[in-house]
């Protein structure tokens, strides 16, 4: 028989989480004497060790894995029990862990916004970063939902797409091409191209048309953030391929222009995606529920933003013509 507290596991669970006394207890707001004894307590109840030191850092024993594996389902299933009590008590609270890709963050913010106001009892946890690490957190299981357009292939997953992500081609307003119409692919691969890094979902859509095509293209810079990407072009430095989505009406959209290119936009789609086998939380079913419904809101305010800069492209085409 373990004995052994709720605070016990707590203080374990950080500590293996962090691999330091020193962090666990600068998270849990106690000392890391507090915390070492703790440790040392549980260590003497399960009467196996749990860590191993190597200079500062500590590493996990196999009794160490067993326990932090089951420390974790343990406050998954105490999370999941609050979450169910509150919604029998006819509430909405929690928290929500959501991760997303760098190009959602044009818009899952926005969706956020309104989402939190009509459930002021949830917290969320938003993580921004790149399409490979979503895909490591999300064989992880380390959130409860993951927003991304390009879907793994090697994880077994439930999705549930939302959103139209076009890819269109991206200049500056002054450039050449912009007066032109029906620009093939052979005359868009003279031009320098800005890509994403490699690894990004986008590049990955372009380079399998322009594979399909048999063009190659000279990338002249390769840039891991859209916003830099989008000031490249400005600054005249090449055109583009990116989401519709990354044209915001606060940015610096009055510099770009899209171009009418054959063969785009290459139309993707948001999904929301989580672990097969994954049972989602009440809260989390609640911001699916909710995104399906306000996805076409913010997919009528897109379209309007991109007809507005077709619509100026075709003006300004007309009065080169006259």
């Amino acid at each position: 028989m373990i004995h052994a507290t709720l605070h016990q596991f707590k203080v374990f669970e950080a500590t293996a989480r962090h691999g330091s006394f020193t962090r666990a207890a600068e998270e849990l707001y106690l000392t890391q004497p507090t915390v070492s004894m703790q440790v040392k307590q549980l260590t003497k109840s399960l009467g196996l060790p749990l860590f191993e030191q190597v200079g500062k850092r500590l590493y996990l024993t196999d009794a160490g894995r067993e326990l932090y594996s089951t420390c974790q389902d343990i406050f998954d299933k105490l999370e999941q029990l609050e979450m169910r009590v509150a919604d029998f008590k006819g509430m909405k609270q929690g928290r929500l862990r959501l991760a997303v890709i760098t190009t959602a963050k044009y818009f899952v913010p926005r969706l956020l916004g309104p989402f939190c106001q009509r459930y002021p009892g949830i917290d969320v946890s938003l993580i921004v970063t790149n399409h490979e690490r979503a895909i490591d957190r999300l064989a992880n299981n380390q959130d409860d939902l993951y927003v991304m357009s390009q879907l793994p292939e090697h994880i077994d997953i439930q999705t549930h797409p939302f959103l139209d992500n076009p890819l269109v081609v991206m200049a500056p307003k002054n450039h050449p091409l912009a007066r032109e119409r029906k620009i093939s692919l052979e005359r868009l691969s003279k031009e320098p191209f800005i890509m994403r890094e490699s690894g990004s979902g986008t590049r990955k859509a372009v380079q399998n048309l322009l594979e399909h095509n048999n063009i190659d293209v000279k990338v002249r810079l390769e840039l891991g953030s859209n916003e830099a990407i989008k000031q490249a072009i400005a600054g005249g430095l090449g055109i583009s391929v990116l989401s519709c989505h990354t044209l915001t009406p606060e940015g610096n959209t009055g510099e770009l222009t899209i171009l009418d290119v054959e063969g785009f936009p290459i139309e993707r789609q948001w999904y929301v995606v989580h672990l097969g086998s994954k049972q989602l939380s009440v809260v989390a079913s609640t911001f699916l529920d909710y995104l399906k419904a306000e996805a076409a809101v913010l997919a009528n305010g897109i379209m309007t933003l991109q007809e507005q800069l077709l619509s100026q492209h075709e003006s300004d085409t007309s009065s080169v013509a006259r």
